[in-house]
């Protein structure tokens, strides 16, 4: 397993904790499974615990990883809570339980894991959001390919669609985001010597997520995040500093769902790199009625909003038979600078428009300090 000294590492979070009210949150993100995240996170809860500061395990999942299994020994663990579902003992972590105890810092496995059902909240990282609000700070680890707004772009690389995710507005919150990184050669004879999976799914890893090609995307997808958060907290300072305007960006969706979900994710990923506000509007048009457009759009069309609010948009909805009027009405009201469409299908927008959107928006924006990105 590759170390690098953890000293340096956890003397910095240690420094960060002192300074808020809020707990701070502290994420390893790395390529895929097996690049070391939670070995590292218990490396520096060892030092924490060194260092006199009282942190707890909350929930780690070490996959009978020998290596890592090794380090939780002389590591406070808070008991699991134990939960009956459909006939079966599954344990979950206990976050009533850190609540009460309330140590200084508490280490949090497997951001997008879904909570089993009737939890108190549907995601992890939900309940490491209540963890932060009540002043206790985190140490946790996500994989690359559980980042929400990338979620179409890791189905074109790997072919495989992940179910779990976590909005790109919590990576956001953090306050130190760290790449775990390793060699898709080291990566593909860690799994070779068993040390990822066991060494009856080695092969089956080896013929489909585990190729070289897929690890060095996944791997660039990595590095390019980490390296983005960085530019962000850079260009917002420098931007405060100057005084230079906000971007504030505009995703226009309809009822046709596919296209939405990359409307959606794309201006998430925007709004995150300028460190923007942004928001989706559906402008609803008589022929989009909820009577005529059938309960499977309409159910899409709910969950896209779902998607948005995950994103960290805010959802707009307008009545309007002139789709163009309706958004740049909403361009004004909201001080967008930024309007993101999905590519022009003119035979379709002149059936509801009479002419094409993309032109008359054009029109509209042409003489304004507004940018207009089509997303195909």
């Amino acid at each position: 397993m590759p170390q690098s000294p953890a000293e340096p590492n956890a003397e910095y979070f240690l420094d960060l904790i002192r300074k808020s009210k809020r707990g701070k949150f502290k994420v390893y993100i790395g390529m895929s499974a097996g690049v070391g995240k939670t070995f590292r996170m218990l490396q520096e809860a060892h030092t924490l615990l060194r260092h006199g500061v009282n942190v707890k395990i909350g929930f780690i999942e070490t996959h009978r990883r020998a290596e890592t299994h090794a380090l939780l020994a002389g590591l406070p663990m808070v008991p699991h809570r134990t939960v009956f579902y459909r006939g079966k003992e599954l344990e979950e972590m206990d976050v009533q339980a850190i609540l009460n105890l309330h140590p200084e810092v508490v280490i949090v496995d497997e951001l997008a894991h879904t909570n089993i059902h009737g939890s108190k909240n549907e995601k992890r990282w939900q309940d490491v959001l209540d963890i932060l609000d009540a002043g206790i700070n985190v140490i946790s680890a996500v994989n690359i390919q559980h980042l929400e707004s990338l979620n179409e772009e890791v189905f074109n690389i790997t072919g495989i669609e992940v179910k779990e995710t976590v909005p790109d507005s919590l990576l956001q919150q953090a306050n130190e985001v760290v790449n775990i990184d390793l060699t898709a050669d080291e990566l593909i004879t860690r799994l070779k010597e068993g040390k990822i999976y066991d060494q009856s799914k080695v092969e089956t890893a080896l013929a489909n997520f585990f190729q070289a090609e897929k690890i060095l995307q996944l791997r660039e997808l990595a590095l390019k995040e980490v390296a983005s958060q960085v530019e962000r907290k850079v260009e917002t300072e420098v931007t405060q500093k100057a005084g230079a305007r906000s971007e504030r960006f505009l995703a226009c969706i309809s009822s046709n769902h596919e296209i939405a979900r990359k409307i959606l994710r794309k201006t998430a990923r925007l709004a995150s790199y300028y460190q923007g506000k942004w928001c989706v509007l559906y402008v609803q048009t008589d022929r989009e009625d909820t009577d005529k457009i059938g309960l499977a759009a309409q159910r899409h069309l709910i969950n896209n909003f779902k998607l948005a609010t995950e994103l960290g948009g805010e959802v707009i909805r307008v009545k309007n038979n002139d789709v163009v009027q309706g958004i740049f009405e909403i361009v004004q009201k909201q001080n967008s600078t930024t309007i993101c469409i999905g590519k022009p299908h003119d035979s379709f927008w002149k059936n509801i428009t009479g002419s094409s959107l993309f032109t008359k928006l054009l029109q509209k924006v042409s003489d304004k300090d507004i940018d207009l990105i089509v997303i195909s």
